[in-house]
């Protein structure tokens, strides 16, 4: 088991974090009335957040600004903490009129500080907890390079000022930081957001609202795909597909939960009025496990329904911060591939590795390798944002804890990271740029029969609280499609690609021999066109090599008097010539077994 918290006092963190202060040292050189927000250390480097009032910074400003840090690296300076009193600390930074650091420290001031910690080094000092190297010669073999400029708003809060980020790359050698920039190139030129335009599979228009997917006919098959995909597995695994409405009253999120514990995260409500008062409150939804545990509630249910597994394709929605918003990655409507699992406790660990065992299978459709599993509990730290009775949540953790333990699952321990109901699996995916995210979970709750009221009749003919087992292989169809766009490349296999087959025949006297093998595909439901434009042959395979359909048939008069097919496929230089009959054969064969 390990731990999932940044370990501060590693080379690499130090290393960052010195070279953050050396950044603003030399901006300070260059800039002297500029006013410092805060420079941590990041995955590839750190960065620093700088106000300079009337300036723009531009990036021909970078290289004077990397040239200064050289000087200061030189000159051997060490990094002193030193700790005063909150009073001291004002006075300090006042004098500097540094308006961000006396906002920060007021602000710890309330919190019931007394005292604060800096760092100095050269003439630059900081507001800070450290630890850094213990001089800047230390930093003399580092590589690093000011990679760009951005804008962020003061402690992320849009209604803030706007401040100037200065990024930068930082690794202990020159070949570390030569791989990622090659990793970062090849993960740039795969970006979802990048080949969601090129590709044509989906768009957000501000007239519909950040955050809310418009999918173009390209994305929807890709959408649609996955959904028959999860429809089919969740049917072998023994799930019943239910539908729930969009919306919701209030009195369902008071009774789940929601409200008012993640309410910052939800729509403001829709108000019915009659002559002026308010009626009722509507709220989109931001989950779809209350709806399920309605269903559930429903009927009086007995113990040899159990396992009940109630699945659903449900959009919900969330407010997120436009700031966090981010193509596919972070949406405010998002359709997810959800599922909640009634049982008895005797059940739970059997339920638990049925889901592991289809998560596994779900993976190794879709060739996806690179992730790790992460236990979410509690954790020592902001108790209060968690609700429920402590032994249940340590029962729910236990449960967790040992079927990962039981299948040799190597997991690192998320301290805070679970849901305000229970505990959680999150199975953490990484990227080529090593950006992660969760795409799928397990969540075992004890606290929502409790708040609904959800019974059972046992076999003894008492009536029990079933576990609820919340689950979603597939994060939302959002997340997951982002996911999915970056690991193929745009070349997405052929069972899932919205154009699958593009027929090409070398001259237009071959056209009705393509419209025969388009039909003959078309009629098994298959996504195929024929190019019969006026373009050449050589510009025609170029064309839609560019938009990596998977397979282009080239028909020409050996293919026509042979009944044969020439197929290219993208991303191999040799051609292959057989029966039609065949081809069309296999490609049946290889989409229904969804091949790779």
């Amino acid at each position: 088991m390990k731990t999932n918290k940044i370990d501060k006092n590693s080379d690499i963190y130090k290393i960052r974090h010195s070279m953050a202060h050396i950044m603003a040292s030399s901006v300070l050189k260059l800039y002297p009335d500029v006013k410092f927000g805060f420079g941590p250390p990041v995955e590839h480097g750190f960065y620093y957040d700088f106000d300079f009032g009337e300036h723009t910074l531009e990036e021909k400003d970078l290289k004077a600004i990397k040239k200064q840090m050289f000087k200061i690296i030189n000159k051997d300076d060490a990094f002193i903490l030193d700790t005063l009193s909150i009073s001291s600390a004002l006075d300090k930074f006042e004098k500097q009129q540094q308006i961000y650091k006396i906002e920060q420290i007021n602000k710890l001031k309330n919190q019931g500080f007394n005292e604060v910690s800096t760092y100095t080094t050269g003439d630059f000092s900081d507001l800070c907890e450290g630890p850094h190297v213990a001089s800047s010669k230390e930093l003399k073999n580092v590589s690093f390079s000011l990679d760009r400029i951005s804008g962020a708003y003061w402690l992320g809060y849009e209604k803030n000022k706007m401040l100037t980020r200065i990024y930068a790359l930082c690794y202990q050698s020159e070949d570390e930081l030569k791989e990622f920039t090659l990793r970062r190139a090849i993960a740039m030129k795969n970006d979802h957001k990048k080949l969601g335009k090129e590709l044509d599979l989906f768009l957000i228009d501000d007239s519909v609202g950040k955050g809310l997917i418009l999918w173009t006919p390209n994305g929807t098959i890709i959408r649609d795909e996955i959904e028959k995909y999860a429809k089919e597995i969740e049917f072998r695994y023994g799930y019943k597909r239910v539908s729930t409405p969009h919306i919701a009253k209030e009195e369902l999120y008071l009774q789940s939960g929601h409200l008012p514990l993640y309410a910052e995260s939800m729509f403001p409500p829709i108000t019915v009025e009659e002559g002026g008062e308010v009626k009722e409150k509507f709220y989109l939804k931001p989950m779809n496990c209350p709806h399920h545990h309605k269903i559930y509630a429903s009927n009086l249910r007995s113990y040899k329904e159990l396992p009940l597994r109630l699945a659903e394709y449900g959009t919900c929605y969330r407010f997120e911060q436009s700031g966090e918003l981010s193509g596919l990655l972070r949406v405010r409507g998002l359709t997810m591939n959800d599922a909640h699992i009634y049982c008895s406790e005797e059940y739970l660990e059997e339920e638990l590795r049925a889901i592991l065992k289809m998560y596994t299978e779900v993976y190794d459709t879709f060739g996806l390798k690179n992730y790790y599993f992460r236990l979410s509990v509690r954790g020592e730290d902001n108790i209060d944002k968690f609700v429920g009775d402590k032994d249940l949540w340590d029962k729910a953790e236990k449960a967790l804890e040992d079927i990962l333990n039981q299948a040799s699952i190597e997991f690192e321990v998320g301290e805070g990271e679970a849901a305000f109901y229970g505990p959680k699996i999150d199975i953490q995916f990484t990227n080529l740029m090593g950006r992660e995210e969760t795409v799928s979970t397990i969540q075992v709750d004890f606290q929502a029969p409790i708040k609904f009221d959800l019974t059972y009749v046992a076999e003894s003919g008492e009536q029990k609280r079933p576990v609820i087992i919340h689950r979603a292989p597939l994060s939302t169809h959002e997340r997951f499609t982002s996911f999915l766009i970056e690991h193929f490349g745009g070349a997405f296999p052929v069972w899932m690609a919205p154009l699958q087959v593009m027929i090409i025949p070398v001259s237009n006297v071959f056209e009705e021999y393509c419209e025969k093998i388009k039909q003959e595909l078309r009629s098994d439901y298959l996504r195929v066109e024929s190019d019969v434009s006026d373009n050449s042959l050589n510009k025609k395979i170029r064309l839609n090599v560019k938009k990596k359909i998977p397979i282009l048939l080239i028909i020409g008069e050996n293919e026509v008097k042979n009944e044969e097919v020439t197929i290219r496929r993208y991303g191999k230089p040799e051609q292959q010539t057989v029966k039609a009959v065949k081809f069309i054969e296999d490609l049946k064969n290889e989409i229904k077994t969804r091949s790779l």
